[in-house]
């Protein structure tokens, strides 16, 4: 029968190739592969089977089984023993602590973020999001800013074309809020600003800014006195020294900027703008001003995260320096 010369054939094949047995897991699964593998030697003699006479497949289907369970047996032997080598030659000690892979830190400017975006989600405040870039009337002219206006000069902008900027506050978004969705609103607004500035130890040409709006029937500064001094409490500490003083905005009136008294330096330091919303801005939205009132103030992060932290340097912040964030 010319199957059974074939089985013995590679029945001697694979005695010599398996002796000695490899010891490496590359030329084991070679080895694997070329004998038991789906197109391997075993493989093609039990697909020869169906060209042999029915008489002689009992027999034939017997040795080919005897022959498989040699290979596999040999495979399953000297496996084991390679395994239990490879084993008793490892020289690791798995005692040892394991290397410690940095897995880096939250961003102290994301830090204080998510802090004042919590304080101010407790007292029932939604948090909204708007364009980094904006047309004039978004970000001056629905804002009380009108062509020429003075106050434009406080802000040095970035001009995409004449009537394109990279907004200056995210003040921007209360009118997109004010024009989408009827009052009331109680919402603040987190997002990078930018401002044409040189950059020095307390200015950035970028920064972060949270704008806070609140727009209700019988709204008064009483109001929005309650809120700033809760969260100037909550972010600072309740024994925390504040004062309003009187500011303005062009978007409100009256306004006033919020100090805190800093024990570390000595002095008042500014934390944030705040006031009545002006009625100027609800007419540039079409909102009533002698039905609906509001609040609003905006405060920039990087100042209250070097304040939290006695941070000196604004640029520090903007640097990636892993030796100053890996501090936080």
């Amino acid at each position: 029968m010319k199957l059974k010369e074939s089985i013995e054939s590679v029945r001697k094949t694979f005695r010599a190739d398996s002796d000695p047995f490899p010891t490496d897991i590359r030329s084991i699964e070679a080895l694997r592969v070329k004998y038991l593998g789906r197109k391997g030697l075993l493989a093609a003699l039990f697909s020869s089977m169906k060209d042999i006479s029915d008489n002689d497949r009992p027999l034939a289907g017997s040795l080919l089984n005897e022959l498989k369970q040699e290979i596999n047996s040999v495979f399953y032997v000297n496996k084991e023993s390679s395994e239990t080598n490879q084993v008793a030659h490892d020289e690791s000690d798995y005692t040892l602590p394991g290397l410690k892979f940095p897995i880096g830190h939250i961003h102290p400017v994301q830090q204080t973020l998510d802090e004042v975006k919590s304080i101010f989600m407790n007292v029932g405040f939604s948090v909204a999001y708007g364009p980094e870039i904006d047309d004039d009337f978004h970000n001056f002219s629905a804002l009380n800013f009108p062509p020429e206006h003075p106050a434009r000069d406080m802000q040095d902008t970035f001009f995409i074309d004449p009537d394109t900027v990279l907004r200056t506050h995210t003040s921007n978004v209360q009118i997109h809020l004010m024009e989408e969705q009827e009052p009331p609103l109680r919402y603040i607004v987190p997002g990078r600003v930018y401002r044409n500035e040189a950059s020095s130890f307390k200015s950035y040409n970028l920064f972060h800014q949270v704008e806070g709006l609140y727009v209700d029937k019988n709204v008064s500064f009483a109001d929005l006195k309650g809120i700033l001094t809760y969260f100037v409490k909550r972010l600072f500490g309740a024994d925390t020294q504040m004062r309003f003083r009187p500011s303005f905005f062009p978007f409100t009136e009256p306004s006033a900027e919020v100090d805190m008294w800093s024990e570390a330096r000595g002095q008042w330091l500014e934390i944030l703008g705040c006031g009545m919303v002006d009625p100027e801005v609800f007419k540039s939205v079409d909102i009533d001003p002698d039905v609906w009132h509001g609040f609003a103030f905006g405060l920039g992060i990087e100042r209250i995260c070097m304040l939290k932290y006695g941070i000196d340097d604004i640029r520090l912040l903007f640097q990636g320096d892993k030796r100053f964030l890996e501090q936080f």
